[in-house]
């Protein structure tokens, strides 16, 4: 494997630190919770727990809340959380700086965890969208482009604030050019050689994230994200996306949506011997609980069938909403 020549060498003995990091990235065909990351939404305030409407059974929560939701899905055995922050629109600003405050509510949320849950794998969501008042991935320009230079900085600055609150995975999601080598960088020169780096390494402008963008509160205000994620239609460039972030040093690849592009995920496989990651999509879950909500098809059979193809693919662990629902 290449590597570009600021990060010195890839720190494969970071993946085998514990047992559920082991066992997260083992292959696996059957889906079982072990193998399986759920996604946390964090609100501002105390006391909160907020349904989703687009997803049943999905909810937002405030951080004082996430001890006593989280306890009794992790004793059945969940390994892994993933947070995204969700914050007021009078704390989103251009610079998106709410998202790389020590004492905002993803560092809060995964210091929490890890008093908790010390054998829980917490993960983090990094962007900008969430944080910005224009809600893209990245700093704008006076016409509204992606300015890909200027957002990189910024995205090493929230990775290296989750990492400094403990968080074991740092996941950049904003399909930003160069962001793994920078976040990488920023990484590695404050110490932090342990944290491991998940890149949404072939992202999708897909249909399938109407829900989540309810759930974050991360909808463009103008226009849409086509400039700078993939293009369904061009798969070579998608796979070029991981290849990329792969020599630039990500510790694990992801595919995201999974469903509607397990051609992908199989052809990725192929193409790598890293963990793969498959974000099975706030779509899919909320296509499935629609289905089954009209008797038209078994909810838990449909969602197993669906994650087991994922498996088959070839992801080596799923994120999804059905790891609080099926399990």
């Amino acid at each position: 494997m290449m590597m570009n020549d600021s990060a010195p060498f890839l720190r494969l003995s970071k993946m085998r630190l514990t047992a559920p990091l082991r066992t997260l990235t083992s292959p696996r065909i059957l889906p079982d919770l072990q193998h399986m990351v759920y996604p946390v939404f964090l609100v501002p305030g105390t006391r909160k727990k907020i349904q989703i409407q687009a997803m049943p059974g999905q909810f937002r929560y405030s951080v004082d809340r996430l001890e006593s939701e989280l306890a009794p899905l992790i004793q059945k055995g969940l390994a892994s959380v993933i947070l995204f922050g969700v914050v007021d629109d009078r704390a989103k600003h251009d610079d998106a700086r709410a998202a790389r405050d020590p004492k905002g509510i993803v560092p809060q949320a995964i210091q929490i965890l890890r008093r908790a849950f010390p054998q829980l794998i917490v993960m983090t969501d990094v962007c900008i969208c969430a944080y910005t008042t224009h809600g893209h991935c990245g700093v704008l320009n006076p016409e509204g482009h992606i300015q890909h230079d200027a957002t990189r900085p910024i995205l090493a600055d929230i990775a290296l604030t989750h990492a400094q609150a403990g968080a074991h995975v740092v996941a950049p999601s904003a399909m930003i050019d160069g962001q793994i080598s920078a976040i990488r960088d920023t990484l590695e020169a404050h110490g932090l050689h342990e944290t491991i780096l998940m890149a949404y390494s072939t992202k999708f402008a897909s249909a399938f994230y109407g829900p989540f963008r309810e759930a974050a509160g991360s909808a463009p205000k103008v226009g849409d994200r086509k400039a700078y994620q993939c293009d369904a239609l061009n798969v070579r460039a998608a796979l070029l996306e991981s290849a990329l972030d792969e020599t630039e040093g990500a510790d694990i690849l992801m595919v995201k949506p999974a469903l509607a592009y397990l051609d992908v995920i199989a052809q990725l496989r192929q193409m790598t011997q890293l963990p793969i990651a498959a974000y099975n999509v706030s779509g899919e879950y909320a296509m499935i609980c629609a289905t089954a909500e009209r008797g038209w098809g078994d909810c838990d059979a449909l969602a197993l069938e669906s994650l087991t193809a994922m498996h088959r693919a070839g992801a080596d662990f799923i994120i999804s909403y059905w790891a609080n629902q099926i399990f």
